[in-house]
């Protein structure tokens, strides 16, 4: 990243990935890129359920599990 004003995500910390899984909906085709990190499994679920209450996925980007479907 050229600004140093930003730091860069590290997987490790950011390990939730939130989706919105439009493909569920048929608005697109899979794959779904992740749009949201979070460092808090919980934050993550209540972000998604708020966004898109009925698509969202919750994926552990370290393990691969989903925690929310």
């Amino acid at each position: 990243m050229a600004d140093r004003r930003l730091a860069v995500p590290e997987i490790d910390i950011y390990r939730y990935a939130v989706f919105c899984c439009s493909f569920k909906v048929d608005l697109s085709s899979p794959p779904d890129h992740a749009l949201a990190l979070f460092a808090d499994q919980a934050m993550a679920k209540r972000y998604g359920a708020w966004m898109w209450p009925g698509t969202y996925e919750v994926v552990d980007a370290v393990t691969g599990e989903r925690v929310c479907a």
